[in-house]
């Protein structure tokens, strides 16, 4: 089965949409969600998407599996962290134990703000 890469791109511009304030989540909980809809991807295509897309949304809510921030935007992600009351770890990582959040999609997209 083909993935429509627009479809793929639009869920998972969605997922990070989904993403409050003060909390993050990883490249690869969101290749599973958007996979659960639409069958396929992992975090490199996320990842893929976030440097075309990212800009868009909240891209630093969206860390690597060990908690490491993005290193795109020119660091710019310890600031949004400390402005939205991130739980860091004392190496700066995020405190994935207490900031993960689970990304959601709805079956059908939703038109983005």
């Amino acid at each position: 089965m083909r993935i429509d890469p627009e479809e793929y791109a639009e869920r998972v511009l969605q997922c990070v949409e989904s993403v409050p304030r003060g909390r993050v989540t990883t490249y690869g909980a969101i290749a599973e969600v958007v996979g659960e809809l639409l069958g396929g991807g992992g975090p490199r295509q996320v990842g893929s998407v976030m440097s075309a897309h990212g800009g868009a949304v909240a891209w630093w809510r969206v860390v690597h599996a060990d908690g490491s921030p993005p290193t795109c935007h020119d660091g710019e992600a310890p600031q949004a962290y400390l402005e939205e009351s991130t739980p860091l770890r004392p190496s700066g990582r995020i405190d994935l134990a207490r900031a993960f959040w689970r990304p959601r999609l709805e079956a059908e997209p939703r038109p983005r703000a």
